[in-house]
């Protein structure tokens, strides 16, 4: 039995997870998930939840575990867990994939701006608009907590404090709509929205509705991915590189 630790909590760590489980019946997955949501949707197969404490702690649990292959399916800005699982797999002589959605990219009509990190946006916003539509997790939103704008805020869970004086929590989960994100900005006259490069369809309709709007949009970059490691857009990539591993 071969056995593969999916580093989850993204839809395409699920998919892959129900794809070997359906389809795969020499392979076991293992899904770890972080455990910062309260209520995350299920994976297929064996699953984990909590940090593993380190480098050293996750090439424990690899080798204890007899783990064959590792598929980091995190978010996109889950830049520490992807670099300490790089160096854990490397460690314990296990094979990495990395497997990340493609990014958006912009269409014609689109006023985006590009910027590096949450700081730069806040930065940047108050020359852009006075009633923000805030898209960017639960975390660090203490850049913005300081400014005297409105924001909308949505998040799957509450997020953590301090939060701008002005503001509107929308506790709520992809994918969504374009008309109920149109329907938003108009509910709130949102002139600017602000969100994470984070990809894919279920969050994509709030971009076509600023477009609609002719509103502006900060969109904060993904870092960068380790060098040298193997990457895969989608599920069926990453099946696929799991087939083509030899046996250890």
């Amino acid at each position: 039995m071969r056995r593969v630790l999916i580093l989850g909590g993204t839809g395409e760590a699920r998919v892959l997870a129900g794809m070997v489980a359906e389809g795969e019946p020499g392979t076991e997955a293992i899904t770890s998930l972080a455990g910062r949501t309260v209520a995350p949707v299920p994976a297929a197969g064996r699953h984990r939840t909590g940090g593993f404490g380190g480098v050293a702690a996750l090439v424990a649990y690899l080798r204890e575990e007899r783990v064959d292959a590792v598929v980091d399916a995190t978010h996109p800005f889950a830049e520490r867990i992807t670099a300490q699982a790089v160096v854990a797999a490397a460690d314990a002589g296990v094979p990495l994939l990395v497997l990340r959605r493609p990014g958006w990219t912009a269409g014609d009509g689109d006023r985006w701006h590009l910027v590096d990190g949450l700081a730069e946006a806040a930065a940047l916003l108050p020359g852009l608009g006075s009633r923000a539509f805030l898209t960017t997790g639960r975390g660090g939103l203490a850049a913005f907590a300081g400014l005297g704008l409105f924001f909308l805020i949505r998040s799957v869970e509450p997020p953590d404090p301090p939060l701008p004086s002005r503001h509107h929590l929308l506790l709520d989960r992809g994918p969504f709509t374009l008309a109920g994100e149109r329907a938003l900005l108009r509910e709130h006259r949102i002139d600017v929205l602000v969100t994470k490069d984070s990809g894919g369809p279920a969050t994509a309709p709030k971009l076509a509705a600023a477009r609609a709007a002719e509103i502006p949009v900060l969109i904060v970059t993904r870092p960068p991915l380790p060098p040298g490691v193997p990457t895969a857009p989608d599920p069926v990539a990453a099946l696929a590189w799991l087939r083509a591993l030899p046996e250890r």
